[in-house]
């Protein structure tokens, strides 16, 4: 049970990037989109006349979870790219009105191998992030995910396969529910329990400690930096009843073992994982890659769970390589 709150409570996607300011070559615009019932909060960098890359991002990630650099040199490479706050995150809507995940409850149910129970399943992410396109009049687009984040891509890529050019998956599993919940339990452990929710000092502190973790053990971060960009998070959006939520849906994702939609999967496919991933095992996004037809699977060499500045050029590159497979 300890193991099962753990996961939820600290997976996601996280960022840390030395480069958080648009620089002028690049157009960016925010807005509010009304999607699926909800209200999303997104940001769009580049031209709208230029194919899309949706960036789906992780549990309790902001949409600055993707860095500005990151998303800029995207734009460079030809297209217009949107990041967006999943719902009960950032400042898309929050469930103000529903109770925080019942884990003993989740815990049992996974036990027996019965339906958890869930406010909203990653298939109502799914459909949010198609909504986000048709509200901005997109037809197609490329989707790319993380964690959470990279098992939602997938569900897009399921529900809706004339909507997608191409998919990358990275650092997530979702293909199958008997790989271990936690790559490196030891690690993973050294990550102190949720503070209480009012206590923003004390998550700040352990966000920090969250980023190094996740970073693997080459991830050399700068403490000012990161400290800088949880701390912009934290006065951007602080709400850690939506981090459970995600979480439980999170969790019940890895769980479901949904090989078989995987398989129907025919658009261009890269997954991506970090060889030191201490909370996602990289056989999990192995088996993602390999249930889906023709599907690529690239190992970074010394990635964690982590979309941080080591690895941003490489990431850039990997993922408009694959859009190119779409045209």
């Amino acid at each position: 049970m300890k193991t099962v709150i753990c996961f939820c409570l600290i997976v996601g996607l996280w960022a840390c990037s030395a480069q958080q300011i648009s620089r002028p070559d690049i157009t960016r615009q925010s807005g509010l989109a009304s999607s699926n019932h909800i209200t999303i909060a997104y940001e769009r960098f580049g031209l709208p006349k230029n194919e899309t890359i949706l960036l789906i991002a992780g549990t309790n990630s902001q949409l600055t979870a993707w860095p500005v650099s990151f998303c800029e040199q995207l734009a460079r490479g030809g297209y217009q790219v949107i990041r967006f706050d999943n719902r009960d995150t950032g400042l898309s809507t929050k469930f103000t009105q529903a109770s925080r995940p019942d884990w003993a409850a989740i815990g049992q149910a996974i036990q027996a191998k019965k339906p958890i129970p869930l406010l909203y399943t990653l298939d109502d992410m799914a459909d949010d992030a198609a909504g986000l396109l048709d509200y901005l009049h997109i037809d197609k687009a490329h989707i790319v995910g993380a964690s959470m984040g990279g098992m939602i891509a997938q569900r897009v890529a399921y529900r809706y396969p004339n909507r997608v050019l191409s998919l990358v998956s990275i650092m997530a599993g979702g293909g199958k529910s008997d790989f271990p919940l936690l790559a490196k339990p030891a690690v993973m452990a050294s990550i102190p329990p949720p503070a209480l929710p009012a206590d923003t000092t004390a998550y700040i502190q352990r966000e920090i400690k969250v980023f190094r973790t996740l970073g693997g053990q080459a991830y050399r971060a700068d403490s000012v930096q990161i400290r800088r960009q949880v701390e912009a998070d934290v006065q951007r959006s602080f709400y850690p009843d939506g981090y459970e939520r995600q979480g439980a849906a999170s969790m019940a994702g890895f769980y479901a073992g949904r090989a078989q939609e995987l398989q129907t999967i025919r658009v261009p496919t890269l997954v991506i994982h970090g060889s030191d991933d201490p909370l996602v095992i990289p056989d999990a996004g192995r088996n993602v890659a390999a249930s889906i037809p023709n599907a690529q699977f690239e190992l970074i060499d010394g990635m964690g769970h982590l979309i941080a500045e080591p690895w941003l050029d490489k990431l850039v590159a990997l993922i408009l390589t694959n859009t190119a497979r779409s045209h």
